[in-house]
């Protein structure tokens, strides 16, 4: 007779779960959030994983295997983390309200869009600006939006008027 605890995917998933995908497996999705959240924290600072880790105590491959989700990050270390990083630890776990395991590993295998290195960078920019340039900038990209979804909008009318 097996138990809970003998399944394949441990001792609190049920024998007939569904096994994780290819690209999660091993991974629990909620490693894979609090992974995001700690290289999403470090890249806003502009912190490396060398200097995250030499801030913590450890080497700099720990750091690379949290933000994978490959290795789990113990409760002290959360804490270490979230100082070093000037976070209270609850910022790591924010966004996982409510969701399910299913919500949470179709969540990890979606484009992350701060997963770009270009969109960082305007991000850092942009927080660099005072207050009044950075308004304007956000207008002038509303603005620039709008007008390309206007276009977009213009062009279907065009080909519709056509056809």
């Amino acid at each position: 007779m097996t138990t809970p605890s003998d399944n394949q995917f441990g001792s609190d998933t049920p024998s007939s779960a569904k096994p994780p995908s290819d690209a999660l497996k091993g991974k629990h999705p909620v490693d894979l959030h609090v992974g995001k959240r700690l290289r999403h924290r470090r890249w806003m600072i502009g912190m490396t994983q060398q200097q995250l880790a030499n801030a913590v105590g450890i080497k700099f491959q720990q750091i690379q295997k949290y933000e994978s989700g490959a290795n789990r990050v113990s409760a002290s270390r959360l804490w270490d983390l979230s100082q070093a990083l000037s976070v209270p630890v609850s910022f790591f776990f924010e966004g996982l309200d409510g969701e399910s395991a299913a919500e949470m590993e179709e969540a990890a295998l979606s484009p992350d869009l701060f997963t770009d290195k270009e969109t960082l960078e305007l991000v850092r920019a942009y927080y660099g600006l005072e207050e009044r340039p950075r308004r304007r900038l956000l207008e002038l990209t509303k603005a620039l939006t709008d007008q390309d979804t206007d276009q977009d909008e213009d062009d279907s009318d065009i080909a519709n008027a056509v056809a």
